[in-house]
């Protein structure tokens, strides 16, 4: 998946909950597996990408062209391990909580050395070498030639984006006695298919810093000597929320993650992550790490450094590290390294925790936009999701930094894997913390910017252009799961005909960086020093650590894993649990606005400073309104959610 590496990527209701329903479940997923094809083979639907067709066609590649893939495995019963997932995540399913261990999914759902065994027969009578046979999937290598014989679909060589790449020319297949063994295949395209950090981090290669001046609390430091906006004086935006703060304002109350492991996935791995962390909670109230709390799980090389920027993922595995021990401090953190940005190596990270069931809740800020989605690749991502909910394993996205995307892409659509049923897509707010941590309010995240006039009297076209909001809206893939069935209401789910879709996010938490979270890295300085030093920064990507880390603190009142949390996330919708944010918590008429002051090197002022406005709930063509919407979902926990895990109910 490619994405722009600066993408800024509501009490309780019993009536609210939805029922699995026998025999008619709709969980929504993009299908990647066999149909009845034509001459005895079963087509692998969704594995010839979109963006090919009769006019980018520009002939056939090379029979020589060397290809390598992956041939996912469909395991045992696939169609018993969607519904066995869906009714061991649903409150109102008798199987409710029954999950297995690694070993009994294994059994039950995993690859059998027979369908190993066949697949690989077949792949190597055609002229292919299976290279790994790796639990999941079997890799391959060869040439187109030997690619068409074995999936009979040839490659042609297609135009995208300014340049060449070969992919199929229709869909592949296989033979029809493989139809139950083979999910799908990937890689038989070679665009790129990779991922980068869904915020607005500032690479440790170039150090950040914030300039100030600033609030400590929402509203403390009023900018009188700035114009007005929206007929009044306005605050100046925070320092940077810390742990005590957020754990106010989302109702944290005596608990503290305790028993519960949080996994992080991102690519790469900064070599200065644990002292970071521990410096950081020193410097900042949290809770010291015990030793053997926090852990690394990293493979034994890296590839592709130079075209994933492996050194600008260092500051978003700071921010989830650090995010989550400031929510849930009692919680054991282990963050489970991708050899690369690239789709393989990020399922295999996660495909590390759900085999070894090495965590209980998995934080994830990555991501692509859906039109770069192909079936194949859901698919993939699905069945690893599935196998995590049928042990007790939830997931955790970031819903995108890019409001609807039109601004970005110039189409309107949802954010991958963020759009998938079996995972808990996390849309962002702008945050009042007050004095005394006193929650004071949430708008829907979105953002306008405008900078002061150079006579300082005013502010310039304002109140300006879009920078970026929480990801949402509504699916053209996937359609709508059981547990958004009678919530999200239909003006969202048909948004893109008569069909219903998934629509995300499904909740959400603090995400706007003027608003944002205090983070913590060691970081490199214009004068050749490297050092630790501290900024204010946000994104979906601080949503998602800070609601994983509100779901280890919600485990822990229940004494026993949550697993997929949507069911019981929609469960308690409409009720006093979740503070139900809108664009306009003071009013209709109230709008919201920060001042904001910034380096212009980002460092210190030696090349000055810019100061702007920054308007918020503004997010494209998303609204936060009462009840669900496509910013905030079901809202942000408020309160006695935490504590609504303990009851008999949940």
């Amino acid at each position: 998946m490619t994405t722009d590496h600066n993408r800024r990527r509501t009490g309780l209701r019993a009536a609210a909950a939805v029922s699995l329903l026998a025999g008619s479940l709709a969980v929504g997923i993009p299908s990647a597996q066999a149909d009845p094809g034509p001459n005895g083979r079963a087509t692998l639907e969704g594995t010839a990408p979109e963006w090919t067709g009769a006019a980018a066609d520009a002939g056939a590649t090379a029979a020589s062209t060397q290809v390598s893939a992956r041939v996912y495995l469909s395991g045992r019963d696939a169609q018993g391990l969607t519904t066995y997932a869906a009714a061991v995540s649903d409150p109102a399913s008798a199987s409710y909580g029954k999950y297995l261990t690694p070993q009994q999914a294994e059994d039950r759902f995993g690859v059998s050395p027979q369908q190993v065994q066949a697949v690989t027969a077949w792949l190597t009578s055609s002229g292919l070498t299976v290279t790994g046979d790796g639990r999941h999937y079997l890799s391959v290598t060869g040439d187109a030639a030997a690619v068409q014989k074995a999936f009979a679909t040839p490659l042609h060589d297609y135009r995208k984006d300014g340049r060449t790449f070969h992919a199929p020319a229709h869909a592949a297949s296989t033979p029809r006695e493989l139809a139950d063994a083979v999910l799908t295949v990937t890689g038989l395209d070679n665009a790129p298919h990779r991922a980068k950090p869904k915020d607005t981090l500032p690479g440790p290669g170039a150090g950040f810093r914030n300039a100030g001046p600033f609030s400590t609390y929402y509203g403390s430091n009023t900018a009188d000597t700035l114009p007005d906006a929206y007929g009044a004086k306005i605050p100046y935006a925070v320092h940077g929320y810390t742990g005590t703060q957020l754990r106010a304002a989302y109702g944290a109350g005596k608990y503290t993650g305790k028993g519960v492991t949080v996994a992080i996935t991102d690519a790469y791995a900064s070599p200065t992550m644990a002292a970071d962390a521990a410096a950081y909670a020193k410097r900042n109230g949290d809770q010291a790490y015990r030793k053997g709390q926090y852990t690394e799980v990293v493979p034994s090389s890296y590839n592709s450094v130079e075209d994933c920027d492996a050194s600008g993922w260092y500051g978003e595995e700071s921010l989830d590290v650090e995010a989550v021990h400031a929510l849930a401090p009692d919680a054991n953190i282990v963050y489970v390294a991708g050899a690369s940005c690239n789709d393989p190596d990020l399922l295999d990270a996660l495909n590390k925790i759900v085999d070894s069931r090495l965590a209980d809740i998995v934080s994830n800020s990555w991501g692509d936009i859906e039109a770069n989605e192909t079936s194949d690749t859901a698919a993939a991502y699905d069945r690893t999701f599935k196998l995590g909910a049928v042990e007790g394993i939830g997931f955790y996205f970031s819903s995108g930094d890019d409001g609807d995307e039109v601004a970005n892409t110039g189409k309107k659509q949802v954010d991958t894997p963020a759009n998938s049923a079996w995972v808990t897509a996390v849309g962002g707010t702008s945050l009042a913390v007050g004095k005394g941590d006193r929650y004071q309010f949430e708008t829907g995240w979105g953002t306008q910017k405008a900078v002061l006039s150079a006579d300082g009297k005013s502010w310039t076209d304002f109140p300006g252009t879009y920078t970026g909001g929480a990801g949402g809206g509504t699916s053209s893939t996937v359609k709508q799961p059981f547990y958004q069935r009678g919530v999200v209401p239909d003006s969202l789910a048909k948004a893109n005909g008569p069909a219903r879709m998934r629509t995300i996010p499904d909740i959400a938490a603090v995400a706007d960086p003027n608003t944002g979270f205090l983070v913590g890295q060691t970081q490199s300085w214009p004068d050749g020093t490297v050092s630790y030093d501290e900024y204010r920064i946000g994104g979906t990507s601080l949503a998602a650590p800070v609601i994983a880390g509100v779901q280890a603190l919600a485990q822990q009142a229940r004494h026993f894993p949550i697993g997929f949390a949507n069911p019981g996330i929609y469960a308690r919708y409409d009720s006093p649990l979740y503070h139900d944010v809108t664009d306009r918590p003071l009013g209709a008429d109230r709008e919201l606005a920060v001042a904001r002051v910034d380096f212009v090197n980002t460092v210190d002022a030696a090349d000055g400073l810019r100061t702007s406005v920054r308007s918020l709930g503004k997010d494209s063509s998303l609204h936060a309104v009462r009840g669900y919407d496509d910013v905030t979902g079901v809202g942000t926990p408020a309160p006695g959610y935490v504590a609504s895990y303990g009851n008999p109910f949940h």
